[in-house]
Protein backbone atom coordinates (compact mmCIF):
# COMPACT_ATOMS: atom_id res chain seq x y z
CA UNK A 1 0.00 0.00 0.00
CA UNK A 2 1.41 3.54 -1.07
CA UNK A 3 1.50 5.79 2.39
CA UNK A 4 -0.34 9.30 1.75
CA UNK A 5 1.55 11.58 3.54
CA UNK A 6 -0.56 14.30 4.60
CA UNK A 7 0.07 18.18 3.08
CA UNK A 8 1.18 20.79 5.39
CA UNK A 9 2.76 23.38 4.82
CA UNK A 10 4.17 23.92 8.47
CA UNK A 11 5.85 19.96 7.57
CA UNK A 12 8.96 21.59 6.72
CA UNK A 13 9.31 24.12 9.61
CA UNK A 14 13.24 24.86 10.14
CA UNK A 15 14.29 25.49 13.30
CA UNK A 16 17.81 27.39 14.03
CA UNK A 17 20.02 28.70 16.35
CA UNK A 18 20.84 32.16 16.30
CA UNK A 19 24.84 33.11 16.15
CA UNK A 20 26.94 33.78 19.59
CA UNK A 21 27.00 37.21 19.55
CA UNK A 22 23.08 37.25 19.52
CA UNK A 23 22.95 35.19 22.42
CA UNK A 24 22.59 36.47 26.34
CA UNK A 25 25.74 34.88 27.55
CA UNK A 26 27.24 34.49 31.68
CA UNK A 27 23.78 34.02 33.14
CA UNK A 28 23.12 32.32 36.43
CA UNK A 29 19.77 30.79 35.46
CA UNK A 30 17.30 30.05 38.89
CA UNK A 31 18.08 26.55 39.94
CA UNK A 32 14.81 26.17 41.43
CA UNK A 33 13.25 23.01 41.29
CA UNK A 34 9.31 24.79 40.22
CA UNK A 35 8.03 23.38 36.82
CA UNK A 36 7.53 26.80 35.44
CA UNK A 37 9.47 27.93 32.17
CA UNK A 38 11.37 30.37 33.86
CA UNK A 39 11.60 32.90 31.03
CA UNK A 40 9.20 35.04 29.14
CA UNK A 41 9.37 37.29 26.32
CA UNK A 42 7.86 40.45 24.31
CA UNK A 43 8.49 42.73 21.25
CA UNK A 44 10.59 44.54 23.76
CA UNK A 45 12.67 42.73 26.40
CA UNK A 46 13.47 38.55 27.64
CA UNK A 47 13.36 38.70 31.64
CA UNK A 48 14.97 35.25 32.90
CA UNK A 49 14.48 34.06 36.42
CA UNK A 50 18.09 33.93 37.79
CA UNK A 51 19.77 32.36 41.18
CA UNK A 52 19.93 35.24 43.76
CA UNK A 53 21.35 35.13 47.62
CA UNK A 54 18.93 36.21 49.82
CA UNK A 55 15.64 36.50 47.89
CA UNK A 56 13.97 36.25 44.77
CA UNK A 57 15.11 38.08 40.93
CA UNK A 58 14.96 38.09 38.17
CA UNK A 59 16.89 39.75 34.81
CA UNK A 60 15.18 41.73 32.36
CA UNK A 61 17.55 42.10 29.31
CA UNK A 62 16.39 44.31 25.74
CA UNK A 63 15.94 42.43 23.20
CA UNK A 64 18.71 43.99 21.39
CA UNK A 65 21.20 43.58 24.71
CA UNK A 66 23.14 40.45 23.80
CA UNK A 67 26.56 39.14 24.37
CA UNK A 68 28.34 38.79 27.77
CA UNK A 69 25.62 40.02 30.29
CA UNK A 70 28.31 41.67 33.55
CA UNK A 71 27.48 39.98 36.76
CA UNK A 72 26.36 43.17 38.21
CA UNK A 73 24.04 43.90 35.52
CA UNK A 74 20.88 45.46 37.34
CA UNK A 75 18.09 42.72 38.44
CA UNK A 76 14.36 43.26 39.61
CA UNK A 77 14.98 41.80 43.23
CA UNK A 78 11.69 42.86 45.23
CA UNK A 79 10.88 39.68 46.48
CA UNK A 80 12.16 37.96 49.82
CA UNK A 81 11.74 34.36 48.48
CA UNK A 82 12.92 33.14 45.00
CA UNK A 83 10.64 33.64 42.07
CA UNK A 84 8.96 30.91 40.90
CA UNK A 85 6.95 32.28 37.80
CA UNK A 86 7.07 35.53 35.47
CA UNK A 87 4.78 36.54 32.31
CA UNK A 88 4.46 40.23 30.44
CA UNK A 89 1.25 41.69 30.62
CA UNK A 90 -0.45 41.02 26.95
CA UNK A 91 -1.72 45.00 27.05
CA UNK A 92 1.50 46.95 27.74
CA UNK A 93 5.09 45.55 26.84
CA UNK A 94 6.58 47.55 29.96
CA UNK A 95 4.65 45.25 32.62
CA UNK A 96 5.24 42.36 34.16
CA UNK A 97 3.94 39.94 37.38
CA UNK A 98 5.83 37.90 39.51
CA UNK A 99 4.89 35.09 41.50
CA UNK A 100 6.95 33.74 44.92
CA UNK A 101 7.94 31.48 47.27
CA UNK A 102 7.26 34.53 49.56
CA UNK A 103 3.13 33.95 49.30
CA UNK A 104 2.95 37.12 47.24
CA UNK A 105 2.55 38.38 43.37
CA UNK A 106 4.17 41.49 42.64
CA UNK A 107 3.64 43.41 39.29
CA UNK A 108 6.61 45.96 37.78
CA UNK A 109 6.78 48.80 35.64
CA UNK A 110 10.14 48.42 33.51
CA UNK A 111 11.50 51.67 32.30
CA UNK A 112 11.07 52.12 28.32
CA UNK A 113 14.86 51.11 27.71
CA UNK A 114 15.66 48.26 30.26
CA UNK A 115 16.92 48.79 34.06
CA UNK A 116 19.57 51.01 35.06
CA UNK A 117 19.55 50.73 38.48
CA UNK A 118 18.26 47.53 40.53
CA UNK A 119 14.52 47.77 40.74
CA UNK A 120 13.12 46.90 44.36
CA UNK A 121 9.85 48.72 44.32
CA UNK A 122 6.86 47.10 42.59
CA UNK A 123 3.88 49.14 41.40
CA UNK A 124 1.58 46.99 43.16
CA UNK A 125 1.89 44.12 45.63
CA UNK A 126 -1.04 41.52 45.43
CA UNK A 127 -1.11 39.62 48.77
CA UNK A 128 -3.84 36.82 49.60
CA UNK A 129 -1.70 33.34 49.23
CA UNK A 130 -1.19 31.42 52.41
CA UNK A 131 1.70 29.69 50.38
CA UNK A 132 4.18 29.66 47.60
CA UNK A 133 2.63 31.39 44.76
CA UNK A 134 3.80 29.28 41.06
CA UNK A 135 1.46 30.60 38.70
CA UNK A 136 0.77 33.92 37.27
CA UNK A 137 -1.37 34.39 34.09
CA UNK A 138 -2.70 37.54 32.84
CA UNK A 139 -6.26 38.15 30.78
CA UNK A 140 -6.02 37.66 27.56
CA UNK A 141 -8.58 40.04 26.48
CA UNK A 142 -9.57 42.34 29.97
CA UNK A 143 -7.21 45.24 31.21
CA UNK A 144 -5.30 45.12 34.58
CA UNK A 145 -6.87 41.51 35.58
CA UNK A 146 -4.37 38.60 36.37
CA UNK A 147 -4.60 35.30 37.99
CA UNK A 148 -2.68 33.48 40.46
CA UNK A 149 -2.46 30.12 41.92
CA UNK A 150 -0.30 28.89 44.54
CA UNK A 151 0.46 25.72 46.56
CA UNK A 152 -2.58 26.25 49.13
CA UNK A 153 -4.68 25.16 46.43
CA UNK A 154 -5.97 28.29 45.62
CA UNK A 155 -6.92 30.61 42.95
CA UNK A 156 -7.05 34.37 42.82
CA UNK A 157 -8.41 36.65 40.20
CA UNK A 158 -6.65 40.41 40.48
CA UNK A 159 -7.77 43.88 39.68
CA UNK A 160 -4.52 44.82 39.29
CA UNK A 161 -5.71 48.17 38.89
CA UNK A 162 -6.71 48.80 42.41
CA UNK A 163 -4.68 45.82 43.96
CA UNK A 164 -7.68 43.73 45.29
CA UNK A 165 -8.54 40.22 45.06
CA UNK A 166 -12.01 40.40 43.35
CA UNK A 167 -12.11 36.51 43.15
CA UNK A 168 -10.95 33.63 45.27
CA UNK A 169 -11.89 30.39 44.25
CA UNK A 170 -11.14 27.87 47.24
CA UNK A 171 -12.11 24.55 47.48
CA UNK A 172 -11.89 23.13 43.85
CA UNK A 173 -8.29 21.53 43.97
CA UNK A 174 -7.37 19.38 46.71
CA UNK A 175 -4.21 19.49 45.93
CA UNK A 176 -1.33 21.80 44.19
CA UNK A 177 -2.12 23.56 41.12
CA UNK A 178 0.19 22.66 38.09
CA UNK A 179 -1.11 24.19 35.66
CA UNK A 180 -3.73 27.52 34.70
CA UNK A 181 -4.62 28.59 31.16
CA UNK A 182 -7.20 31.18 30.11
CA UNK A 183 -9.14 30.52 27.02
CA UNK A 184 -8.81 33.03 23.66
CA UNK A 185 -11.35 35.43 25.52
CA UNK A 186 -11.26 34.85 28.72
CA UNK A 187 -14.51 33.51 30.00
CA UNK A 188 -13.12 30.10 31.00
CA UNK A 189 -9.87 28.63 32.85
CA UNK A 190 -8.18 25.18 32.51
CA UNK A 191 -6.30 24.13 35.39
CA UNK A 192 -4.38 20.53 35.73
CA UNK A 193 -4.11 19.08 39.41
CA UNK A 194 -1.65 17.13 41.38
CA UNK A 195 -5.03 14.90 42.21
CA UNK A 196 -4.79 13.57 38.07
CA UNK A 197 -7.70 15.52 37.14
CA UNK A 198 -8.31 18.46 34.67
CA UNK A 199 -11.06 20.98 35.14
CA UNK A 200 -12.61 23.51 33.25
CA UNK A 201 -13.66 26.66 35.49
CA UNK A 202 -16.22 29.56 34.86
CA UNK A 203 -14.31 31.80 37.48
CA UNK A 204 -17.15 34.14 37.56
CA UNK A 205 -19.85 32.50 38.50
CA UNK A 206 -16.95 29.98 40.44
CA UNK A 207 -18.23 26.96 39.14
CA UNK A 208 -16.45 23.37 37.82
CA UNK A 209 -18.46 23.26 34.55
CA UNK A 210 -16.32 20.49 33.15
CA UNK A 211 -13.90 18.12 34.45
CA UNK A 212 -11.87 14.57 33.77
CA UNK A 213 -10.17 12.79 36.87
CA UNK A 214 -6.83 10.75 35.63
CA UNK A 215 -6.69 12.70 32.64
CA UNK A 216 -3.35 11.10 32.38
CA UNK A 217 -2.44 8.11 34.86
CA UNK A 218 1.27 8.95 35.70
CA UNK A 219 2.06 10.50 38.75
CA UNK A 220 4.47 13.30 37.02
CA UNK A 221 2.82 16.70 36.68
CA UNK A 222 0.97 17.72 33.67
CA UNK A 223 -0.25 20.93 31.78
CA UNK A 224 -3.28 21.66 30.24
CA UNK A 225 -3.76 24.92 27.80
CA UNK A 226 -7.32 25.99 25.92
CA UNK A 227 -7.09 26.23 21.99
CA UNK A 228 -8.56 28.34 19.85
CA UNK A 229 -11.69 26.21 18.83
CA UNK A 230 -12.08 25.80 22.97
CA UNK A 231 -11.08 22.24 22.99
CA UNK A 232 -8.07 21.30 25.73
CA UNK A 233 -4.73 19.80 25.13
CA UNK A 234 -2.80 17.96 28.15
CA UNK A 235 0.25 16.80 28.48
CA UNK A 236 1.33 14.05 30.84
CA UNK A 237 2.79 10.45 31.57
CA UNK A 238 1.04 7.03 31.71
CA UNK A 239 1.44 4.46 33.79
CA UNK A 240 4.70 3.78 32.40
CA UNK A 241 6.24 7.16 33.02
CA UNK A 242 5.76 7.41 28.62
CA UNK A 243 5.00 11.27 27.65
CA UNK A 244 1.45 11.61 26.59
CA UNK A 245 -0.26 14.43 24.10
CA UNK A 246 -3.98 14.19 24.76
CA UNK A 247 -7.10 16.41 23.33
CA UNK A 248 -10.50 16.79 25.38
CA UNK A 249 -13.68 18.20 23.92
CA UNK A 250 -14.86 20.12 27.67
CA UNK A 251 -18.68 19.59 26.98
CA UNK A 252 -17.80 15.51 26.97
CA UNK A 253 -14.36 14.66 29.10
CA UNK A 254 -15.84 11.62 29.53
CA UNK A 255 -12.99 9.98 26.54
CA UNK A 256 -10.01 11.95 24.98
CA UNK A 257 -10.66 12.84 21.41
CA UNK A 258 -7.15 11.86 21.16
CA UNK A 259 -4.27 10.23 22.93
CA UNK A 260 -0.89 10.46 20.94
CA UNK A 261 2.44 8.86 22.95
CA UNK A 262 5.59 9.91 22.30
CA UNK A 263 8.63 8.67 24.51
CA UNK A 264 9.64 7.72 27.74
CA UNK A 265 11.16 10.31 29.99
CA UNK A 266 11.39 12.01 33.35
CA UNK A 267 10.99 16.04 31.38
CA UNK A 268 7.67 17.55 32.18
CA UNK A 269 6.55 19.13 28.80
CA UNK A 270 5.64 22.67 28.23
CA UNK A 271 2.75 23.17 25.71
CA UNK A 272 3.54 26.46 23.93
CA UNK A 273 0.20 27.36 21.11
CA UNK A 274 0.05 29.63 18.63
CA UNK A 275 -3.84 30.16 18.02
CA UNK A 276 -3.46 31.29 14.79
CA UNK A 277 -1.83 28.46 12.44
CA UNK A 278 -2.98 26.07 15.35
CA UNK A 279 0.30 24.80 15.57
CA UNK A 280 1.43 23.38 19.08
CA UNK A 281 5.09 23.30 19.92
CA UNK A 282 6.43 20.90 23.28
CA UNK A 283 9.66 21.79 25.00
CA UNK A 284 10.46 19.24 27.68
CA UNK A 285 11.91 20.30 30.49
CA UNK A 286 15.73 18.69 30.05
CA UNK A 287 14.86 17.59 26.45
CA UNK A 288 17.40 18.42 23.97
CA UNK A 289 14.41 19.14 21.32
CA UNK A 290 11.42 20.78 19.87
CA UNK A 291 8.85 19.16 18.89
CA UNK A 292 5.72 20.55 16.86
CA UNK A 293 2.15 19.32 16.13
CA UNK A 294 -0.08 20.87 13.99
CA UNK A 295 -4.09 20.78 15.26
CA UNK A 296 -6.50 19.57 12.77
CA UNK A 297 -10.48 18.81 12.97
CA UNK A 298 -9.80 15.68 10.73
CA UNK A 299 -8.43 12.19 12.35
CA UNK A 300 -6.13 11.95 13.91
CA UNK A 301 -6.92 15.58 14.94
CA UNK A 302 -3.34 15.62 16.60
CA UNK A 303 -0.42 15.53 13.33
CA UNK A 304 3.19 15.05 14.24
CA UNK A 305 4.85 17.89 12.22
CA UNK A 306 8.81 17.33 12.94
CA UNK A 307 11.78 17.97 15.76
CA UNK A 308 13.92 20.50 16.15
CA UNK A 309 16.92 18.50 17.96
CA UNK A 310 20.38 20.29 19.80
CA UNK A 311 22.70 18.93 21.33
CA UNK A 312 22.27 20.84 24.90
CA UNK A 313 19.19 19.95 27.17
CA UNK A 314 16.88 22.97 28.21
CA UNK A 315 16.68 24.06 31.74
CA UNK A 316 13.32 26.26 30.31
CA UNK A 317 11.62 28.28 27.76
CA UNK A 318 10.50 31.43 26.33
CA UNK A 319 7.76 31.98 23.69
CA UNK A 320 7.80 34.98 21.24
CA UNK A 321 4.25 36.86 20.83
CA UNK A 322 3.38 36.31 17.39
CA UNK A 323 4.10 40.59 16.85
CA UNK A 324 7.67 40.28 18.02
CA UNK A 325 8.56 37.71 15.00
CA UNK A 326 10.25 39.06 11.73
CA UNK A 327 7.26 38.51 8.80
CA UNK A 328 9.93 39.12 6.63
CA UNK A 329 12.12 36.23 6.97
CA UNK A 330 8.81 34.11 7.42
CA UNK A 331 9.66 33.55 10.62
CA UNK A 332 6.29 31.78 12.64
CA UNK A 333 7.80 31.16 15.98
CA UNK A 334 11.20 32.15 18.24
CA UNK A 335 11.77 30.41 20.87
CA UNK A 336 14.53 31.53 24.03
CA UNK A 337 15.65 28.55 25.11
CA UNK A 338 17.94 28.82 28.53
CA UNK A 339 21.07 26.61 29.56
CA UNK A 340 22.78 26.52 32.62
CA UNK A 341 24.57 29.28 31.74
CA UNK A 342 23.11 31.51 28.75
CA UNK A 343 19.45 32.41 26.69
CA UNK A 344 19.95 31.35 23.21
CA UNK A 345 17.22 32.48 20.67
CA UNK A 346 16.19 29.80 18.26
CA UNK A 347 14.16 30.91 15.24
CA UNK A 348 11.58 28.62 13.34
CA UNK A 349 11.15 29.54 9.50
CA UNK A 350 8.87 28.50 6.71
CA UNK A 351 11.14 28.40 3.81
CA UNK A 352 9.78 30.00 0.61
CA UNK A 353 11.11 31.61 -2.32
CA UNK A 354 8.71 34.84 -2.76
CA UNK A 355 9.91 37.80 -0.82
CA UNK A 356 6.13 39.17 -0.97
CA UNK A 357 4.08 39.02 2.82
CA UNK A 358 2.97 35.84 3.04
CA UNK A 359 -0.93 36.06 4.34
CA UNK A 360 -1.62 32.13 4.85
CA UNK A 361 1.43 31.97 7.71
CA UNK A 362 0.53 35.43 9.10
CA UNK A 363 -3.37 35.90 9.51
CA UNK A 364 -4.34 38.69 11.45
CA UNK A 365 -3.59 37.72 14.99
CA UNK A 366 -3.94 39.26 18.56
CA UNK A 367 -2.60 42.72 19.10
CA UNK A 368 -2.24 44.19 22.23
CA UNK A 369 -5.24 46.84 22.60
CA UNK A 370 -7.27 45.20 25.54
CA UNK A 371 -11.20 44.57 24.51
CA UNK A 372 -12.50 45.48 28.02
CA UNK A 373 -11.50 47.20 31.30
CA UNK A 374 -11.28 45.24 33.87
CA UNK A 375 -14.56 46.63 36.05
CA UNK A 376 -16.67 45.59 32.66
CA UNK A 377 -15.02 41.77 33.12
CA UNK A 378 -15.75 41.12 36.20
CA UNK A 379 -19.61 42.43 35.69
CA UNK A 380 -19.84 39.68 33.08
CA UNK A 381 -19.16 41.10 29.73
CA UNK A 382 -16.89 38.61 27.49
CA UNK A 383 -14.84 40.33 24.72
CA UNK A 384 -12.73 38.78 22.10
CA UNK A 385 -9.08 39.49 21.42
CA UNK A 386 -8.95 42.86 18.94
CA UNK A 387 -6.78 41.57 16.27
CA UNK A 388 -3.91 43.62 14.17
CA UNK A 389 -2.65 42.71 10.62
CA UNK A 390 1.04 41.77 10.40
CA UNK A 391 1.16 43.02 6.80
CA UNK A 392 4.20 45.87 7.11
CA UNK A 393 5.46 43.89 10.21
CA UNK A 394 4.70 44.81 13.61
CA UNK A 395 5.17 49.14 14.86
CA UNK A 396 4.72 49.33 18.76
CA UNK A 397 2.63 51.67 19.74
CA UNK A 398 2.85 53.91 22.81
CA UNK A 399 1.72 52.39 25.92
CA UNK A 400 -1.03 52.94 27.82
CA UNK A 401 -0.04 54.99 31.45
CA UNK A 402 -0.13 52.18 34.10
CA UNK A 403 -1.70 53.39 36.91
CA UNK A 404 -2.28 51.63 40.13
CA UNK A 405 -4.50 52.57 42.61
CA UNK A 406 -4.23 50.72 45.96
CA UNK A 407 -7.63 51.20 48.05
CA UNK A 408 -5.99 51.62 51.49
CA UNK A 409 -6.94 53.51 54.10
CA UNK A 410 -3.87 54.97 54.81
CA UNK A 411 -3.57 55.84 50.99
CA UNK A 412 -6.77 57.23 49.79
CA UNK A 413 -7.11 60.61 48.88
CA UNK A 414 -10.06 61.10 50.84
CA UNK A 415 -8.32 60.63 54.04
CA UNK A 416 -5.49 63.51 52.98
CA UNK A 417 -8.23 66.11 52.16
CA UNK A 418 -10.07 65.47 55.49
CA UNK A 419 -6.74 65.97 57.24
CA UNK A 420 -5.83 68.95 54.95
CA UNK A 421 -9.56 70.43 55.69
CA UNK A 422 -8.94 69.89 59.51
CA UNK A 423 -5.68 71.68 59.17
CA UNK A 424 -7.22 74.63 57.92
CA UNK A 425 -10.19 74.97 60.39
CA UNK A 426 -7.60 74.99 62.66
CA UNK A 427 -5.30 77.15 61.49
CA UNK A 428 -8.05 79.83 61.04
CA UNK A 429 -8.72 79.25 64.88
CA UNK A 430 -5.46 80.11 65.55
CA UNK A 431 -5.32 83.06 63.64
CA UNK A 432 -8.70 84.92 65.07
CA UNK A 433 -7.59 83.59 68.53
CA UNK A 434 -4.24 85.56 67.85
CA UNK A 435 -6.37 88.49 66.59
CA UNK A 436 -8.56 88.79 69.12
CA UNK A 437 -5.04 88.99 71.63
CA UNK A 438 -3.73 91.67 69.88
CA UNK A 439 -7.16 93.37 69.86
CA UNK A 440 -6.50 92.67 74.02
CA UNK A 441 -3.48 93.76 74.10
CA UNK A 442 -4.11 97.39 71.84
CA UNK A 443 -7.05 97.90 74.21
CA UNK A 444 -5.15 97.50 77.72
CA UNK A 445 -2.05 99.85 75.79
CA UNK A 446 -4.74 102.59 75.78
CA UNK A 447 -6.42 102.43 78.79
CA UNK A 448 -2.87 102.08 80.65
CA UNK A 449 -1.89 105.53 78.60
CA UNK A 450 -4.97 106.84 79.80
CA UNK A 451 -4.43 105.87 83.62
CA UNK A 452 -0.66 107.43 83.05
CA UNK A 453 -2.18 110.89 81.78
CA UNK A 454 -4.33 110.77 84.63
CA UNK A 455 -1.80 110.13 87.47
CA UNK A 456 0.74 112.54 85.95
CA UNK A 457 -2.08 115.15 86.45
CA UNK A 458 -3.12 114.71 90.25
CA UNK A 459 0.84 114.41 90.92
CA UNK A 460 1.30 118.04 89.90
Amino acid sequence: MKRVVRCSKFRHVFGQPVKNDQCYDDIRVSRVTWDSALCTVNPKFVAIIVEASGGGAFLVLPLHKSGRIDKAYPTVCGHKGPVLDIEWCPHNDQVIASGSEDCTVMVWLIPENGLVTPMAEPVGVLEGHSKRVGIVAWHPTAHNVLLSAGCDNQIIIWNVGTCEAMITLEDMHPDIIYSACWNRNGSLIVTSCKDKAVRVIDPRKETIIAEKEKAHEGARPMRAIFLADGNVLTTGFSRMSERQLALWNPSNMEEAITVHEMDTSNGVLLPFYDADTNVVYLCGKGDSSIRYFEITDECPYVHYLNTFGSKEPQRGMGYMPKRGLDVNKCEIARFYKLHERKCEPIVMTVPRKSDLFQDDLYPDTAGPEPALEAEEWFDGKNGDPILISLKNGYVPVKNREFKVVKKNILDSKPCFINIHIKSEAKLEEILKEIKSLKDLVSSQEKRIITLEEQMSKIAI
